[in-house]
């Protein structure tokens, strides 16, 4: 019999969620007799049409009509409502106690909070979308989030990053299951990478997202750092602009963003770089020597240690002009 892969909905589910993995559950084909290797159902806490975030419905059966020991896959689907969604009793209660019988199990973007209330992110390693990894570990401290991979396992328990990572996470389950050759004619049929290149941080903005001065009391000095990135910008350096000494200096930034000037002036560079790429035709050399990197080489480092790409790679992605 083909697998069951069941996806759970909730109100305002991210249609891209639900219908990008189950497109790619949809064109996986046994290896051995060629018939289609799963088969999906969409179930929500009571049944009946979820309205989904593009004002189109998808029906749905009620969960507790699902017989768990048939369930192959469970995939909790992203939604603009899922911390709405996770004070929902019956739903919760439902997984809690079924999800040992289920052999995979899985979220896709914010979805992952639907599992971290269930208590499956215990104690795993875990991922959802970048504007929601601090969240979710903050929500759910037992649970180990990774804030840049596009999809993480961890046992059975499987999670992706945002949107289109559901395919992504589907195309590897597909390749876990069948085999490479299935995964890689499924990749080609809905032309996708079966491995992304470089992980979901290549999409964040690194600085506004990960320092965040919510006190403001750098917001002078962050201007005068976007502005003299060629300079050395050493913690000295940072401090004397500052007023302050170099010791109060770092320990009031660290307090202040969550990184070191050190890693503050790395990312504020990184993030310069990123748009001077997008948005510029300059040489990467130069680039380099403008973002204050020295050179090509330390940039490309940079690149690759944060956004897994190099940065020609980058601007062939994201260039705007």
């Amino acid at each position: 019999m083909p697998r069951l892969i069941v996806f759970i909905l909730t109100p305002q589910t991210v249609m891209l969620d639900v219908t990008g993995p189950l497109q790619a559950f949809h064109e996986a084909r046994d290896p051995i007799t060629g018939d289609r290797a799963y088969r999906t159902i969409l179930a929500s806490s009571h049944g009946g049409a979820i309205m989904t975030d593009t004002g189109i419905p998808l029906d749905t059966v009620p969960i507790a009509d699902l017989d768990p020991d048939e369930i192959h896959t469970l995939i909790a689907a992203g939604s603009d409502e899922t911390l709405n969604a996770i004070g929902d009793r019956h739903l919760i209660g439902w997984l809690e106690e079924h999800c040992k019988t289920i052999d995979r199990i899985g979220s896709v973007c914010i979805g992952a909070f639907i599992l971290g209330a269930s208590n499956m992110l215990d104690g795993r390693s875990c991922v959802t979308h970048w504007r929601w990894c601090q969240r979710l570990q903050d929500m759910f401290p037992h649970s180990r989030v990774a804030p840049d991979p596009i999809f993480v396992h961890d046992g059975p328990v499987w999670t992706s990053a945002g949107v289109t990572t559901g395919i992504d996470m589907a195309v590897a389950m597909i390749e876990q299951d069948l085999g490479r050759e299935a995964a890689l004619a499924v990749a080609r049929s809905l032309i996708v990478y079966i491995r992304r290149p470089g992980g979901q941080s290549q999409f964040s903005l690194p600085f506004e997202h990960q320092a965040n001065d919510s006190t403001g009391r750098f917001d002078a000095l962050h201007g005068w750092m976007a502005k003299n990135l060629h300079t050395r910008l050493s913690v000295e350096d940072l401090a004397e602009k500052a007023h302050m000494s170099a010791r109060n200096f770092s320990r009031s930034y660290k307090s202040a963003t969550g990184l070191s000037p050190a890693k503050g002036v790395e990312l504020m560079r990184l993030e310069a770089a990123r748009t001077a790429l997008e948005q510029t035709e300059k040489r990467i050399s130069q680039i380099a020597g403008l973002c204050g990197f020295g050179d090509d080489e330390r940039m490309r480092r940079c690149f690759i240690k944060h956004l897994g790409v190099a940065p020609s790679d980058y601007r062939d992605r994201f260039r705007r002009v």
